[in-house]
């Protein structure tokens, strides 16, 4: 990469750290907290730990869009400001109904696609999957640092405290994008990146991507009713709301190893261990209803933690690389787009599922509800096809020579191209490719 990538790809990964952080931060320190709030009840916790996920979920794809006919900057910095007026409006707040409209704004700075998009702006083909994978990384290196910031801030400056430091990293990454990321020097075909409005419906109901949908859906709800029950567990294991960062570290760094033998394991039975990792996360539950009567043993919470976060981990990876790999060419950006939807759904489906559950049932309820979706779950899974993991390449046709009919066919003559998809407004190829066989110097050949 040169330094123009390099300066885009760590202040774009910023950029997403500073947000997620914000997101994330409150997680596993809310539930408790919340206590003291006005009109607190169980169902309004959940609604407020999750309720940032509703306005992501609707925003996605038309943010996405904007950013098309606008431009990246604009809708980057419009969406972080949103965020930084969500976290003040929550940080002030003194009553449940306002800390939940705070989290509900926070939520529409709905900006992943544009910052994808602006990070294919500014690199070059060759180069931009190395950016994106960098992005990608500080994704869930801000899940993981805010799981340990979240109970040490909370202690020095309280809930309201979060809220304003998150308001700060808002404008620290306004800052970022205004005189850090670099202008977009080529514009890049964007129907890999961003939604399409002509290829929603299409993918929406593609059996193979729905069920991949599904299954983001409940892998995020599963996470969120997680964190609306974690803390108060540990803090009546003994272990105070300062100190649970201690609990949580052990815990991820054990679920990375275990999520490195998960990955090895897959290279030979990729399906078996989805299924491996939905049972992970099921067992859990089962672990945590099988000792909802009682204060739960340290060393259980540890395990039964450990193998949720194990089966989590593979698939938040795992998941969208089936979704890329499945998408036909020239449609990642809508496939992805409506994934990030269902991804966030999920997020206020757990936070409303926990609370009116626990509200109207138990906890025991709650935990025997999520056994039965974990069963369905893996009867969802079980009928994903195979497909094989392909690399997609974009080949732009600014100066080629030939018809959309003529470099149609020269392509399909190469060896190792599995899916065409011609763009003629964009002047692109959008190419899926098995990267065994494929000769990337005779596809260019082929276009020019």
């Amino acid at each position: 990469m040169n330094a123009t990538e390099i300066r885009a790809a760590c202040a774009l990964a910023a950029i997403y750290i500073l947000r997620m952080l914000g997101l994330f931060m409150v997680m596993p320190v809310l539930a408790i907290l919340a206590l003291d709030y006005q009109g607190y009840t169980p169902w309004l916790v959940g609604l407020a730990i999750g309720g940032y996920g509703l306005t992501q979920a609707l925003l996605q794809i038309p943010m996405g869009m904007l950013s098309d006919r606008i431009g990246r900057k604009p809708v980057i910095v419009g969406g972080l400001v949103c965020f930084a007026i969500g976290s003040i409006v929550a940080g002030m707040a003194d009553s449940m109904t306002w800390l939940i409209i705070g989290r509900i704004m926070q939520g529409a700075g709905a900006i992943a696609g544009a910052v994808m998009a602006l990070a294919a702006d500014v690199t070059r083909e060759s180069q931009r999957t190395k950016v994106m994978a960098i992005i990608g990384i500080s994704i869930g290196f801000s899940f993981y640092l805010a799981l340990l910031l979240g109970p040490v801030l909370s202690s020095s400056y309280g809930l309201s405290g979060i809220f304003y430091i998150t308001a700060l990293l808002s404008v620290a990454g306004i800052g970022l994008v205004l005189f850090i990321v670099p202008n977009a020097t080529n514009i890049a075909p964007s129907a890999d990146t961003l939604p399409r409005l002509t290829h929603i419906k299409a993918l929406f109901v593609n059996p193979q991507l729905r069920l991949l949908n599904i299954s983001v859906c409940l892998l995020h709800m599963f996470i969120t009713i997680l964190f609306v029950q974690l803390p108060r567990l540990l803090s009546e294991s003994g272990i105070a709301l300062s100190a649970q960062w201690t609990w949580y570290l052990p815990v991820l760094l054990c679920s990375i190893v275990g999520l490195l033998m998960l990955m090895r394991l897959a290279k030979t039975q990729p399906k078996g261990v989805m299924l491996i990792s939905i049972i992970a996360m099921t067992l859990c539950f089962a672990g945590l209803a099988y000792h909802a009567h009682s204060t739960l043993n340290l060393i259980y919470l540890y395990a039964f933690a450990i193998v949720f976060f194990i089966g989590f981990n593979y698939l938040e990876a795992n998941i969208p690389a089936l979704v890329s790999s499945i998408a036909p060419a020239g449609n990642k950006g809508s496939a992805m787009g409506i994934y990030a939807s269902f991804q966030f759904f999920g997020a206020f489906l757990g936070g409303i599922v926990s609370g009116l559950m626990i509200s109207s049932f138990s906890e025991t309820a709650l935990y025997t509800l999520c056994i039965l979706i974990g069963v369905v779950w893996l009867i969802i899974i079980s009928m994903l096809s195979h497909h094989e993991r392909l690399k997609r390449v974009t080949l732009s046709l600014n100066q080629s020579n030939y018809s959309v009919a003529e470099i149609a066919t020269r392509l399909q003559a190469i060896t190792g191209i599995k899916d065409i998809t011609v763009v003629e407004d964009e002047q692109a190829v959008y190419l899926k490719v098995d990267p065994a066989t494929f000769d990337l110097t005779l596809a260019q050949q082929a276009v020019h």
